[in-house]
């Protein structure tokens, strides 16, 4: 049986961009949600950073989060983030199971 994947991904866009990547996650987020394997994808703003933000994601597994990967939506995605964000998100793959 294949485990969940859980991610938590850091993104800093360009000094004042930050609005650009809320309407981009804002675009992005119904299609994505729909997606099979898609338990959760919510990005939150970092309080009192407005150009820096944190995505989490949850799959239901590593095949599910490639086919998530490969989908045109997300190719498009990542070809047009370039033009505000201030380098490549850090991508944060979180153990299976919770610390106690």
């Amino acid at each position: 049986m294949s485990q969940p994947v859980q991610l938590v991904i850091q993104i800093t866009t360009l000094p004042g961009r930050g609005r650009e990547q809320i309407a981009a996650f804002e675009r992005l987020a119904p299609i994505v949600r729909a997606e099979e394997g898609c338990m959760q994808y919510d990005m939150h703003q970092v309080r009192g950073e407005p150009d820096r933000f944190l995505l989490i994601e949850r799959w239901s597994s590593k095949a599910a989060l490639a086919a998530h990967d490969a989908t045109a939506h997300m190719v498009e995605a990542d070809a047009a983030s370039p033009a505000f964000r201030a380098g490549p998100a850090e991508v944060i793959e979180l153990a299976a199971e919770p610390l106690a």
